[in-house]
């Protein structure tokens, strides 16, 4: 529907500030959105408490506001999660978050939905390739390890948040010693974007409950060194991209969408809702794009 490939950087506040304005460009060019990627580990003080925890994520959104990131229409902010090694809900241990009430403080806060999954240890929730509601249980860490799938015609439990997962199985794979490989959404050097995982992740595609014709692809890169840059915009990607858009946009038996992090939050909950079809409009459905700027 007219959109090239988006891109979501989940910034960590505790990196520079400084970078912000470069991406609010990107995010003006109509390239993708910002959101909320948290090492509270390392931002003073640390340990945290659940309010020290509240203040970190109040002080991120007071600051990316500044730049009219996370803002909404009616004044409340909204914003996407990720935890900085996946320690989401203390899921790893004190050492990389200590709260275990995490869930209802981010919800709280205004988060809609976590995008910290999939991952390789223990952080991994046990509902695999689900989008589904985590219920928070304050007294215990990695509460949302099960939760409420998301279907098709129902509404959202309350107190729940979102959990939105990428696709995490094996694969077959040639240039591994064993001959398959475990996929789990990554794009780096060592594991780039080929036809062969293009083809995987379709027939792998998360979907809701009630809408299998709708197939949520979340793909995830770390950082920007060199060293993913090419796995990310260089030739393998290029070869990847283009094989996506030849072989599974037919507009016919496949439409394809590229969409943030948000917009696929959007347009979840509009199939929760029992939307038919696609509309462009489902990209701004309850989540409005935020009016990215650079400070005067």
């Amino acid at each position: 529907d007219g959109k090239p490939i988006q891109h979501t950087w989940f910034y960590p506040p505790h990196l520079d500030h400084r970078l912000l304005p470069y991406l609010v460009e990107l995010c003006q060019g109509g390239y993708g959105d910002i959101e909320m990627h948290l090492h509270h580990n390392h931002m003073e003080p640390f340990p945290d408490t659940s309010e020290t925890l509240r203040s970190k994520i109040l002080r991120c959104i007071e600051n990316y506001g500044k730049f009219g990131i996370f803002t909404q229409p009616d004044g409340q902010p909204r914003f996407a999660f990720i935890h900085g090694d996946w320690s989401l809900d203390n899921s790893i241990g004190n050492h990389i978050c200590g709260v275990n009430d995490e869930l209802t403080i981010l919800r709280e806060c205004g988060c809609y939905a976590d995008f910290t999954f999939p991952c390789l240890n223990k952080a991994q929730p046990a509902m695999l390739n689900t989008i589904y509601y985590a219920i928070d249980d304050p007294g215990r860490p990695k509460s949302y390890n099960r939760g409420v799938t998301v279907k098709c015609n129902s509404k959202a439990p309350e107190n729940g948040l979102m959990i939105i997962q990428g696709i995490l199985g094996l694969r077959p794979d040639e240039t591994k010693r064993l001959k398959f490989a475990i996929d789990y959404s990554d794009i780096d050097f060592n594991d780039p974007p080929t036809t062969g995982r293009v083809d995987y992740w379709l027939k792998n595609a998360i979907y809701i409950e009630g809408k299998p014709n709708w197939k949520f692809i979340k793909l995830h890169t770390h950082g920007a060194p060199e060293i993913r840059w090419k796995a990310n915009f260089g030739r393998q990607a290029d070869i990847a991209f283009k094989y996506l858009e030849d072989q599974y946009k037919d507009d016919k038996i496949y439409c394809l969408h590229y969409i943030t992090a948000r917009e696929m939050y959007n347009v979840i909950r509009a199939a929760e809702s029992g939307a038919q079809q696609f509309r462009s409009i489902y990209r701004d459905l309850e989540i409005k794009l935020y009016p990215y700027c650079n400070q005067s």
